[in-house]
């Protein structure tokens, strides 16, 4: 049981609407039964702690993994801001699979260091 919680959460829900189904279709008392595990599973779950929680410094040390992205017509690209303070931009290009990080958040043009490609110029003014 590597997640607790969420393993007793699904777990309440389809035993619940097992029951349900079970109850209105083929038997009552096993529905009822399945019911009120379901219910009892539940309540396990929403009391465990969740396992999920990462800490700061693991959300803020995290990088996308480095792969090519596939052409879809043209080059693509994949643009990660964090929304929490350091704010750093990662760049991963398609083509090359480069993984560019820059200070502060998405510049206004890019130009990956690798092959040369210019990803994107904001034509806003």
């Amino acid at each position: 049981m590597k997640n607790r919680r969420e393993n007793f959460l699904i777990s309440g829900i389809v035993l619940i609407v097992l029951g349900a189904l079970f109850s209105l279709a083929i038997n009552i008392v096993m529905g009822g039964v399945l019911g009120l595990s379901g219910i009892i599973c539940f309540f396990l779950g929403m009391s465990a702690p969740s396992e999920l929680e990462l800490s700061p410094e693991a959300v803020a040390a995290w990088v996308p993994s480095m792969e090519r992205l596939p052409d879809a017509g043209r080059f693509m690209y994949r643009i990660d801001v964090t929304m929490d303070e350091p704010i750093r931009t990662t760049i991963l290009c398609g083509p090359c699979g480069n993984l560019d990080t820059v200070e502060g958040s998405r510049p206004e043009q890019y130009i990956c260091p690798a092959c040369d490609l210019t990803l994107w110029v904001s034509e806003e003014e």
